[in-house]
Parts: structure tokens; C-alpha cells; sequence
């Protein structure tokens, strides 16, 4: 079992690193549009050290066009695609993380800090528009075929306890609240859901609104590997900590056994934390 540690550190840096790329393609036209900073002349050595760095001053949230509004130095934050990154009047609080994002950006930027800012832009440049809404609602309906707590084993025991203790109910939960039958798979070649439950939650999902779905395409689904998880999350049946203890039953089970290794499950489980929690922030209604 010495390799298995070793294993799981590859996975975890390519995870950071993939959650990195993620955020740059999310991240707003602002941050390539700095301003020049003072210093040595560009050269290609340093040019993407110089065009990272913090160019604004003041950050705020503007009330603007019935919503609010992040401004760099009074200039509205835009999406990738130029829209301007504009928050309905009822995400004032998220408005207001955005801006704490930026303004914790102190010398370089860091663009996988800005995780909502990331999300928000996703909402606004692609839910808004219905080829991409059908694109997204079926890729996420892939995912409840090969949903993580769907496939339970029956050893070692320390698993069998946690999917017992995280898994079932949410389970159970998923099959009342919708009215569907959602099939636990004892094996890897058994992972088909019946059509009646992917017709159900396809209705579900068609009720989304972008932050909604944005949330649960952009962060929870691709986080936890869990349709039943991400949705439990958007629905508010579970909490951030809750969603993360049920992403991580099998790594936790492996800690039982094995012990943790440092800075690597501890970077994983707080990695799922953060992202988890910038979805459930993009929520809020107030």
C-alpha cells in the first residue's frame, strides 16, 4: 500500500491545476485589460508576471440597471464575453463576495481566489442561452449513471459504515423528493438509471434558473462526481460540510485505514470545501 499515497498526490496537483485553468477561462475581461504597471519594460520572460499583477485601487459594488454592479477604479467588471458581470438585486451579498474576492487579490493576481467571480461569469455568459442550457442539463443527467453514491461495496467495513452514514440517506432523499427510483449498483458493470428517473430530473433541472444551474454544472457535479449530491446541495437538503463528508466517503475510508497523508488529503477535503462553498454562495438570495 506505500504506492497508494504517492497516487493520490498526482491526482490532487492535477486537480488543483485543472481547477486553475477552469478559473482563468471564467475569469473577467478586466483582468486582461490592466494597466501598464511601472517597472522594467515588458519582455516575454516577464510579460505574464506584469500583466497578473493588481492594477486597481478601489473596489466596490455599485447599484446600476435595477441590479448592483462590481467596479476596478469605478470600471465595471465584465464576463469573458463582454457582458457586464451584473447581479440581480435579490445576489446583493454575492455582489459583495465578488468584490471582497478582488480586493484580496493584493499584489498578483490569483485567479483561482476568485471562484465565484469565475461562477457568476459562467452564469451570465452561458446559462442565459438555450442551446448551452440543453447541452449542460444532458451532460449533467450523464453523470447520475455513474453518480459516485450510487455504487456501494460491501467491504472494507469502515466504507460500508460511511456510505451507510452519508450515502443512503441522501439515497432515500433523492427517491422521496422526486418521486423516482434512483437504483444502487453493487457493480461497476450495472450503472443504468431507468428512463422514467432521468425524464424526472431532466424536468428538474429545466427549472433551474442560471445561478442554479451554474452552480451545479460548474462546481458541484464536477466536484463531488454526484448528481444526487450537487442537487442535494442546490436544494439546500444538505450543507456545505455535508456535501463534502459525502464526496469523500471512500478517501475517508482509506484514512481510517491507512492514516492521512499531509498536504495532500487534508489540500483535497479543503479544495472540496471551497468549491463547494462558492457554489452554495452564488445561492443566496439576499
Amino acid at each position: 500500500m506505500l504506492g497508494f499515497p504517492c497516487l493520490r498526490r498526482v491526482n490532487v496537483l492535477g486537480t488543483a491545476r485543472l481547477g486553475q485553468r477552469r478559473c482563468l477561462a471564467t475569469t473577467p475581461r478586466l483582468f486582461a485589460e490592466s494597466a501598464p504597471v511601472d517597472g522594467p519594460a515588458v519582455t516575454q520572460t516577464n510579460k505574464a508576471e506584469v500583466t497578473m499583477k493588481r492594477f486597481w485601487k478601489t473596489v466596490d459594488v455599485v447599484e446600476r440597471d435595477g441590479g448592483y454592479i462590481v467596479t476596478l477604479d469605478s470600471r465595471a467588471l465584465k464576463t469573458p464575453s463582454g457582458h457586464t458581470l451584473l447581479l440581480p438585486r435579490n445576489k446583493f451579498a454575492v455582489a459583495s463576495l465578488i468584490a471582497a474576492e478582488w480586493e484580496n487579490q493584493r499584489t498578483v493576481i490569483k485567479p483561482h481566489a476568485l471562484p465565484i467571480t469565475s461562477l457568476a461569469s459562467r452564469a451570465i455568459d452561458a446559462f442565459r442561452d438555450a442551446t448551452t442550457r440543453a447541452e449542460v442539463q444532458k451532460s449533467l443527467l450523464s453523470y447520475l449513471h455513474t453518480d459516485t453514491i450510487c455504487f456501494h461495496e460491501d467491504e472494507p467495513h469502515q466504507l460500508v459504515t460511511l456510505q451507510k452514514q452519508h450515502w443512503d440517506p441522501l439515497l432515500d432523499w433523492a427517491r422521496k423528493s422526486f418521486g423516482v427510483d434512483v437504483r444502487k449498483a453493487e457493480s461497476l458493470l450495472s450503472t443504468s438509471q431507468p428512463k422514467e428517473t432521468i425524464d424526472v430530473l431532466s424536468r428538474a433541472l429545466e427549472g433551474f434558473d442560471e445561478w442554479e444551474l451554474a452552480c451545479t454544472m460548474e462546481r458541484a457535479t464536477h466536484v463531488t462526481k454526484s448528481f444526487i449530491i450537487s442537487m442535494a446541495l442546490v436544494k439546500r437538503h444538505l450543507n456545505v460540510e455535508q456535501a463534502s463528508n459525502a464526496a469523500h466517503v471512500e478517501v475517508n475510508s482509506q484514512i481510517q485505514r491507512w492514516g492521512e497523508v499531509e498536504d495532500t488529503h487534508d489540500v483535497d477535503f479543503h479544495d472540496v470545501r471551497r468549491q463547494l462553498g462558492s457554489a452554495a454562495c452564488l445561492l443566496m438570495r439576499v
